[in-house]
């Protein structure tokens, strides 16, 4: 009986340790689960040699974690054959300690001693200067998965910079925490782009950073050398709770896995007079509105029979922003399964809800075409037609890009049906990366490219072949003549490799001037009819010039020129703008002998920020 008793404990002993062992084995060696491993950690074990007598530029920010949660700028900076010089950090800052929309300084890092470079507030794209002692930008911070969340737009920004000052970039590449299957919400417009540029995405666009970045760099011919840093273990299918990675907060109003997984679709709600939970411990979560009725909205809302999710009454006091110190009502959404969730139908559906009980009183403002990046949906929504109906609006552009773009540029499984994973392949590209030109106007052209290796094209003008479409201009030597309005198609092709380039011969029109005063700068924004690159701006003698080439004036300004006093700026007392031969010419007359500016890249505008 006694012999019985100890083989018995000795097997439940074996079987113990069988178990521990499994459960180690499970989480890794370092107690994590062990199912994903990050960008960064895979970089750092395999391909060091990517950085090799480089000078390393890191874009980051808190979520730039390995799975101990310690730092890439920490790993990097202290790793003996990384030769780390400057640090970037997005809206939010490097440390994640600013609010939403924020102007992020640039400053030194206390910790490393190294620069620290904004990219948000008047900057948005490295300058020449930034990337100075820079030979490669490396891009660890964790995205989303909305078209509206502005780390991406940083990476693109970044790519910009890196194809115009001949820099590399690598992505460390992380997971879409809402799961790399669905797309969903129309394409962006070209009518509806502010932050984005030219990165026009849907709603919900399904990838990781890693595979934006490759696409970006065929899509819009940038001639990038980009590597990307795969993530091991991650699939298409996975959620981030699947992934076994330590959760970080992306920025402040995105707390928890549960708001950053339903931004893409209660986002949807912003930009009218309702409320995304904002100033609340459960932004996106909770959703309503000023006058809602939460257990009627609550019960409409679950009688729509959304998958995946169920909604509860809530009422809730924002403790800052539009709705601060309101009684708000409404619901909180609840996921029950993230898998089958489709959030753009959830946001507009939740719109739709709330609107219905209050129509009279229902705003929407004239940003929310630009929040989901179709000009006609707006109108569609006060005119009260179907979500269903809606969503068909935009589904065949949807469904023709995804299968004919998005899905060439997957590198993780499971690929869906027809498409096959991204192998590496060499990319050409077009400098400048915005061509437009008034007609009798000439623009110098670029070509570069990398091969599949990731080394540098060997182009001679004599193997290179360009080619114009539209009946717009031609390629002479290198150079585009502008010679007849209209659009058209840039074609280069070297070799085995093309690129393309949209050009727009038309002319410039500067339509307005306006201004806004900020604690640390004051931004001068001219409204122009299109995009324009080829500009001049000089500082002498406390004056500021500005020269556009082909500009012409119209639009709300003085067709004769004029004046726009500037009230309440410490730096500019007015602009005095005037066509001058065959430019537009406007001077800034300064407050000081000299000041410093910045220039953010729009669509359509020139933006000068002079700084405080």
């Amino acid at each position: 009986m006694r012999r019985s008793k100890v083989v018995a404990a000795a097997v439940l002993i074996l079987l113990l340790l069988t178990l521990s062992a499994a459960a180690v084995q499970a989480k890794g060696k370092d107690g994590k689960k062990g199912k994903v491993t990050p960008g960064v950690e895979v970089f750092l074990k395999d391909h060091l040699d990517w950085v090799e007598g480089k000078r390393v530029g890191l874009i980051t920010n808190p979520t730039g974690v390995d799975r101990n949660l310690v730092s890439t700028s920490d790993l990097l900076y202290e790793h003996p054959d990384v030769d780390l010089t400057a640090l970037f950090g997005p809206e939010h800052g490097i440390r994640g300690d600013q609010e939403a929309g924020e102007y992020v300084e640039s400053y030194i890092d206390e910790k490393t001693g190294l620069p620290v470079y904004s990219l948000y507030g008047p900057t948005w794209k490295p300058t020449e200067e930034m990337v100075e002692d820079v030979d490669v930008l490396l891009f660890d911070i964790q995205d989303i998965g909305s078209n509206v969340y502005t780390y991406i737009y940083t990476l693109g920004f970044a790519m910009e910079a890196a194809a115009e000052y001949d820099k590399e970039v690598t992505v460390l590449d992380r997971p879409n925490p809402i799961g790399g299957t669905r797309v969903e919400g129309p394409l962006r417009s070209e009518d509806t782009v502010s932050f984005m540029g030219r990165f026009l995405l849907p709603v919900r666009h399904g990838m990781t950073v890693g595979e934006l970045a490759t696409m970006w760099n065929h899509e819009y011919s940038m001639g990038v050398d980009l590597k990307v840093a795969k993530m091991k273990g991650w699939k298409r299918t996975m959620h981030y709770e699947d992934t076994g990675l330590p959760w970080v907060m992306t920025s402040p109003n995105i707390p928890t896995q549960e708001s950053a997984y339903l931004y893409a679709g209660t986002e949807l709600v912003e930009d009218t007079n309702l409320s995304t939970g904002l100033g609340t411990t459960k932004p996106f979560e909770l959703v309503g509105g000023p006058g809602i009725d939460g257990e009627a909205l609550a019960a409409e809302m679950n009688d729509r029979d959304l998958a995946g999710v169920s909604f509860r009454s809530a009422y809730y006091t924002p403790m800052f922003g539009r709705h601060e110190g309101q009684l708000i009502g409404g619901v909180q959404v609840h996921i029950e399964e993230p898998s089958e969730i489709d959030l753009v139908a959830l946001g507009l559906n939740l719109v739709d809800a709330m609107r219905d009980q209050n129509p009279e009183t229902f705003e929407m403002t004239s940003s929310y075409a630009n929040l989901i990046g179709d000009p006609d949906v707006p109108g569609m929504i006060l005119d009260d037609q179907p979500v269903e109906q809606i969503m068909a609006s935009w589904q065949e552009e949807l469904s023709t890009w995804i299968k004919e773009v998005r899905n060439n540029y997957l590198l993780y499984k499971p690929f869906p049906k027809g498409a096959k994973p991204y192998k590496n392949q060499g990319v050409l590209g077009i400098l400048p990366l915005d061509v437009s030109a008034s007609v009798g106007e000439s623009v110098d052209l670029r070509a570069k490219g990398y091969d599949e290796d990731g080394d540098m094209l060997d182009i001679d003008a004599a193997g290179l072949n360009w080619a114009v479409t539209g009946d717009i201009g031609e390629v002479v030597d290198g150079v585009f003549h502008a010679t007849g309005e209209g659009k058209g198609v840039l074609k280069a092709q070297f070799g085995e490799y093309t690129a393309e380039r949209q050009v727009d011969v038309s002319t410039t029109w500067l339509e307005n001037i306006r201004y806004g005063v900020h604690e640390d700068y004051t931004r001068i924004v001219f409204d122009l009819n299109k995009t324009v690159t080829n500009y001049q701006l000089e500082e002498e003698d406390g004056k500021v010039r500005l020269e556009v080439p082909y500009g012409e004036i119209g639009g709300d300004l003085d067709e004769g020129g004029g004046t726009i006093q500037i009230s309440n700026s410490p730096v500019i007392e007015q602009i005095e703008y005037e066509r001058d031969g065959r430019s537009f010419v406007a001077v800034f007359d300064l407050k000081a002998d000299s000041v410093s500016y910045e220039t953010p890249s729009f669509s359509s505008r020139i933006v000068v920020d002079l700084l405080h």
